[in-house]
């Protein structure tokens, strides 16, 4: 267990056994309780012929069962498949079938699910249910899983670095889905470098609004179990005034949110009509954040430290961070690199660029991927010499702290959503009477981005904006929905062939 995430949850355990781990509505779950759960996951799959580097695909939202299952997936050396609840059948079938997943653990109540049981059946995956069901199909139940006091005897018997922990996918494009792999020493190591910086323990306690399938919110629910703190779930921002109450409630320590997720908090609640003066921290990544909305924030918290940070999948989360002390001098500005994790700003001959001229961040430690699954091109793509190409285009200042100017990669931030312009324009082309689309990312003051669809009709085509919204909304999931569809004669294209897209923004 040496170096992995089991290992910082075995030594919670063994610290706080009785100490509420998860709190989920009225459920509360201690460390020796959850324990057991992922222990009893670790021996049904075992029992059920999981095989080392097997992928354990799990289609749940927040919750204990999914906490116990993500564990009880890494005792085994197997590897989890977290699925984005918000996907669409199409989107979901897809990562289960392309990462081969030999088992998946479902809500038996998601909308989605009935439409994916034919593959499940076809391909003849091991399937767990959670809560009552109707589906008549050969499955499991989590009621049938028994709590288990210690590991299988044949688990963790893996190299951290090079064994297979996780598979986070960033697109769900039907040709090419990128899945980013993540060893047990990446995840492992990003939390630790984590733990340095936000000073952590078994004092602390955090309202987590983010989703675990997504590695902001993965990196949240480990930093958390790794020290003994506790995690409150609440699976939604529709309602931020209950969110505020909740944290005030509770007295929690820390809340960590992408843009959006604050500017909901800063325009539908009243922050100076709670008592929040338990929080110590708060933490946002996700893409940029207004300043005026941190400066706003610090105004109404003004004894909350702020951590602006940024990061990647392909880094297991974290790259860089701002201390809070350097929120006013900096604003603007993503900090500097995490302990472990080295950050340059190269020029195109990969040589570091000078202070102040823009170039690509490269970064380079123990938390970067493995490798994109099954698509070594896609992974050379990104890898230079061991250094990660981010993508991200920035310059450092002269106490080399990084502020990022734009993107080079196509890649769309809107919420808390990395959104694949090709998934959507997919869709769209299914459609008759399309010649082609390009689909952008726009401003938006509430998600960062949204969603611009440009669409070129062919010459017959009768074709208007409510058709294409309704097909979208028939296979989309609602977070890749255009919110701007705009028909034209022709989409700019440079002399190579590729979209200007920048000049479909404006």
């Amino acid at each position: 267990m040496k170096n992995t995430l089991v290992q910082l949850l075995y030594d919670s355990v063994q610290r706080v056994p009785e100490k509420d781990a998860v709190v989920h509505g009225e459920n509360h779950l201690s460390y020796q309780a959850l324990w057991e759960k992922a222990c009893g996951i670790a021996h049904y799959l075992i029992n059920h012929g999981l095989k080392p580097g097997d992928r354990v695909a799990l289609l749940l939202d927040n919750s204990p069962e999914y906490i116990a299952a993500y564990y009880g997936v890494l005792m085994t050396s197997g590897a989890v498949i977290g699925l984005n609840t918000a996907a669409k059948s199409r989107d979901l079938a897809n990562w289960i079938e392309h990462s081969q997943s030999a088992f998946v653990f479902a809500n038996s109540k998601h909308p989605e699910l009935k439409k994916v049981l034919k593959l499940i059946k076809q391909q003849n995956i091991n399937l767990l249910l959670i809560g009552s069901t109707e589906i008549d199909l050969k499955s499991d139940k989590w009621t049938d899983i028994k709590e288990q006091p210690t590991l299988p005897d044949t688990t963790m018997e893996f190299d951290p670095k090079n064994q297979l922990a996780s598979i986070i996918y960033t697109s769900g494009t039907t040709g090419h889905p990128k899945g980013v792999m993540l060893s047990h020493s990446n995840l492992y190591h990003n939390i630790k470098s984590i733990l340095t910086y936000l000073e952590l323990n078994e004092n602390d306690s955090i309202v987590n609004v983010l989703p675990f399938y997504y590695s902001y919110g993965n990196s949240v629910l480990h930093i958390h179990l790794a020290v003994g703190a506790t995690l409150i779930l609440e699976n939604s921002m529709l309602y931020p005034q209950k969110v505020v109450s909740l944290m005030a409630d509770k007295k929690v320590t820390g809340f960590s949110g992408v843009p959006s997720t604050f500017n909901l908090l800063l325009s539908r609640t009243r922050l100076g009509g709670f008592d929040l003066s338990s929080i110590r921290y708060m933490t946002q990544a996700g893409g940029p954040m207004a300043p005026a909305n941190i400066e706003r924030l610090k105004n109404e918290l003004p004894n909350v430290q702020f951590y602006v940070m940024y990061g990647q999948t392909e880094a297991s989360a974290r790259l860089s961070y701002l201390p809070p002390n350097k929120l006013t001098t900096k604003l603007g500005s993503i900090g500097i690199a995490i302990p472990g994790v080295e950050l340059e700003v190269m020029d195109s001959t990969h040589s570091p660029a000078d202070p102040n001229v823009t170039g690509e961040i490269y970064a380079r430690g123990e938390n970067i991927m493995l490798g994109y699954w099954k698509d070594p091109e896609a992974t050379q793509q990104v890898m230079h010499n061991n250094w990660l190409k981010t993508g991200d285009l920035a310059y450092k200042d002269e106490d080399n702290y990084l502020y990022i100017v734009g993107r080079s990669s196509e890649m769309i931030k809107s919420g808390a959503h990395r959104i694949s312009p090709k998934d959507i324009e997919e869709v769209i082309l299914e459609l008759d009477g399309i010649e082609e689309t390009a689909v952008v990312g726009i401003t938006d003051d509430l998600l960062g981005q949204a969603i611009k669809a440009v669409i070129v009709k062919s010459p017959e085509s009768n074709l208007d904006k409510m058709q294409v919204m309704r097909h979208c909304k028939t296979n989309l999931a609602n977070y890749k929905l255009p919110k701007q569809i705009e028909f034209t004669d022709e989409i700019p294209r440079t002399a190579s062939g590729k979209v200007r897209r920048f000049m479909l923004q404006e």
